[in-house]
């Protein structure tokens, strides 16, 4: 029994470890380039069409996140009606 649980331990570190790496380009050099250009475009929005939806949504949820906060405030604050 024991040398099935060492053999099956074995035979999952080969599997793990003994695929070939697959080349993969570094992009660092790009994406530094990209961003530390100076063309007056904020350092949030440098990334292209993603970024501006991602800030736009992350706005939108801001802003309707205080403006239900400040209702929740304001309705709790005010006396209710009693029936």
């Amino acid at each position: 029994m024991y040398r099935h649980v060492v053999a099956l331990q074995q035979l999952s570190r080969r599997t793990l470890t003994s695929t070939a790496r697959r080349l993969v380009e570094n992009k660092v050099p790009q994406k530094q380039k990209l961003f530390q250009e100076n063309n007056g475009i904020p350092v949030h929005l440098k990334g292209g069409a993603g970024d501006a939806i991602l800030y736009r949504t992350t706005m939108g949820l801001t802003i309707l996140g205080t403006v239900f906060v400040i209702y929740e405030l304001v309705k709790a604050s005010l006396p209710h009606k009693k029936e």
